[in-house]
């Protein structure tokens, strides 16, 4: 999971979030995950490459609204082969309250 991703207001529109998420894909497929999963803004996220998680059967453990803001990226190809189901994460993210948007 990506999460959270915050840039102080007088930061925001130079990069650096961007930045952060490039290191955090990055990051993640260095450690041997091949997929990484994002709630965020509809706006946002696509344009690294993120896609609607539902399209591909993987929901998050609470709903979602709008479902589509729980994302799905390949950081490593064929790694969403066969992936389907529903994300059960460390128990420290499993409240209901850190899956909205």
């Amino acid at each position: 999971l990506l999460a959270p991703l915050a840039v102080l207001p007088a930061r925001q529109g130079a990069g650096v979030g961007g930045e952060l998420v490039r290191a955090g894909i990055a990051a993640c497929a260095n450690a041997g995950f091949g997929i990484v999963l994002v709630l965020g803004h509809l706006g946002y996220y696509p344009r690294f490459g993120f896609e609607v998680a539902a399209e591909y059967g993987i929901f998050a453990p609470y709903p979602t609204e709008p479902i589509e803001a729980f994302m799905v990226l390949e950081s490593v190809p064929g790694a969403l082969e066969g992936v389907r189901g529903v994300v059960r994460p460390a128990a420290v993210l499993l409240h209901e309250e850190m899956w909205r948007e």
